[in-house]
């Protein structure tokens, strides 16, 4: 999870997450080297005492600054799409979880296991460990099998809500009266965190989100245990 002062992304857990990281690392290249060249040439142009107040056209520059940000525009889209297009398509789920948003909490249900599905809340802060994160912890986890594909299927039963886990790379809204899904792939056992990311009442910020990924063989355990 993110740590205080903590400047750049939080570390994938999912081959998605890492697309994305990688994708915008390339844009933030990109940018400095574009925004550098510009800066150059402007430093360039206030430093020089050349001028010449006949040029009328100039075909070649105007042909340069056309062609050079269409090819780098196409370099950034081309990423861009496979990424949203990876990102979106579901294949094959071993295992469907079904998400519901309310004010202010979530709830939870295993397609697969019908006898499986709580409520999470957040845990009052009279009730955490000294090792728990404030407004981060929840009193019953979302615990799913590492490196199984898994559909998450999203909705609302009130207000429009945002299941959003950033280490996963996944921000899926909940809208009331609609199924939204995502897929989802750990690559690594770990407690991962997230939060509502839709402005959705006065509790908006104590809804947390709280997913335990272990090896599918404790996950078996685990359900038979329910």
């Amino acid at each position: 999870m993110a740590k205080w002062s903590q400047m750049v992304m939080q570390d994938s857990v999912s081959p998605s997450m890492s697309y994305i990281s990688g994708f915008h690392d390339y844009m933030m290249l990109t940018m400095v080297l574009v925004l550098s060249i510009i800066g150059y040439v402007l430093i360039l142009s206030c430093l020089s005492h050349l001028t010449n107040r006949y040029i009328l056209e100039a075909q070649e520059v105007e042909t340069v600054w056309t062609v050079v940000p269409a090819i780098i525009l196409i370099t950034m889209a081309v990423p861009s799409i496979q990424i949203l297009y990876m990102v979106d398509e579901v294949v094959d789920p071993k295992l469907t979880i079904k998400v519901i948003g309310h004010q202010w909490y979530w709830s939870y249900q295993y397609g697969d296991f019908p006898f499986i599905s709580f409520d999470s809340y957040m845990l009052p802060i009279d009730e955490l460990k000294l090792s728990d994160y404030r407004l981060l912890e929840v009193d019953n986890r979302l615990v799913l099998p590492m490196k199984q594909e898994i559909r998450m299927v999203v909705s609302s039963a009130d207000v429009i809500h945002s299941w959003t886990v950033p280490s996963m790379g996944v921000k899926l809204d909940a809208v009331p009266g609609r199924l939204n899904q995502v897929s989802m792939f750990m690559l690594k056992p770990g407690v991962y965190y997230g939060q509502c990311s839709e402005i959705c009442g006065v509790n908006h910020s104590f809804m947390p989100i709280c997913i335990e990924s272990i090896s599918s063989s404790d996950f078996i355990l685990w359900v038979k245990k329910y």
